[in-house]
This record gives C-alpha cells, sequence and structure tokens, in this order.
C-alpha cells in the first residue's frame, strides 16, 4: 500500500481516471480500518463489525471501479496497483470472518447447535466459494493466496481438532487448485 500511495501521487497519475475513481473508495476504507482498530483496541465487539463490513464494502468498491482482472493494467499498474489490493481485500475477507466469530463468540452465540468445529468447516468452505467465485471471474492470484496463507494458519493451529484440521486442508487443496488454474 505504500508503494500504491507513493505511485498515486505521481506527476503522471495525475489524469489517471482509475485512481481517480478509487480515491473515494480507499478514503472510506482507510477511516474505517482506523475506526476498526480503535473499537477492537477499546474491546467495543459489537461495533468493529460495521466498521468492518464498511471496510470489506468499501475494498470491494475500491476492486471493481479499479477493474482488477478485467481492465487492462500495465505491468507497474498490476505490481502497485492491482495486487496491493487484491491482498488487502483477500485479507479483509479472512479478517470479516475472523471478526464475525469473535463477535458472536463474545456474545455467547450457541452456533444453532452446531458444533464450532461444523462452523469452522462451513466457513472455511464459505471462503473457497468466495475464492472459487475470485478465480473465474477475475483469475486473481493474489487474492487466492491470501486465503491459502491465512487456512494455513488455522490449520496448523487446530491439529487437534479433526474436523477443522481436514476440512482446512482440504480448502487449502482446492484453492491451490484455482491459483494453478489462474497461472496457466
Amino acid at each position: 500500500l505504500i508503494g500504491f500511495a507513493i505511485y498515486q501521487l505521481l506527476p503522471a497519475q495525475r489524469d489517471n481516471v482509475r485512481l481517480t475513481k478509487a480515491a473515494p473508495w480507499v478514503l472510506l476504507g482507510a477511516v474505517a480500518n482506523i475506526i476498526w482498530i480503535f473499537l477492537w483496541h477499546y474491546n467495543q465487539f459489537a461495533l468493529t463489525l460495521p466498521a468492518m463490513l464498511t471496510l470489506l464494502a468499501s475494498l470491494i468498491g475500491t476492486y471493481l471501479v479499479l477493474g482488477i482482472g478485467v481492465k487492462p493494467a500495465t505491468t507497474v499498474e498490476k505490481l502497485l496497483v492491482n495486487t496491493p489490493f487484491s491482498i488487502y481485500l483477500g485479507w479483509i475477507t479472512v479478517a470479516t470472518i475472523a471478526n464475525a466469530t469473535q463477535v458472536l463468540f463474545f456474545y455467547n452465540w450457541d452456533g444453532f447447535g452446531l458444533a464450532p468445529a461444523v462452523w469452522a468447516a462451513v466457513m472455511l468452505a464459505a471462503a473457497v466459494i468466495v475464492g472459487g467465485l475470485m478465480t473465474f471471474t477475475r483469475r486473481d492470484t493474489a487474492y487466492l493466496l491470501v486465503l491459502i496463507w491465512a487456512i494455513v494458519g488455522i490449520a496448523l493451529k487446530f491439529p487437534a481438532e479433526p474436523v477443522v484440521y481436514i476440512s482446512s486442508w482440504a480448502a487449502v487443496g482446492v484453492l491451490t487448485a484455482f491459483v494453478v488454474y489462474t497461472l496457466v
């Protein structure tokens, strides 16, 4: 994102329509991120979720306005514009799921009677579905690599929980196949 910040400030980018259209979305995301950090720090968990959802929405808006994966971009733009926002969107996708889980845990949600491990498997399946959508609509390798990184972390954290462990590695396998698809 530092590379993006510098790139978009260059005189040659003053008339870059993609960057100009994305600016309000980027600003909204920055403000939402600041608010989220403040709320999380002060344990205002119920309020963190709207802030996180606003951040996610702003990144989706940024992603769509920039046309990542569908609009032509120079190599420099791919490196300094598309990739940072793909990674950021991937991270916030995962963080939104984690944030929602934390809020539900904080309020002692019973999971409609389903075990936490089953809910984890459901969330992993949701991540794979989102990864599939990003694969077949945008061919976004960077986004997929973030999902893989996060899910490997989940697998490594819960080796003694078979449902979570197996579901995690299965998700990593499918997402890795998606990465291969995007590269071929």
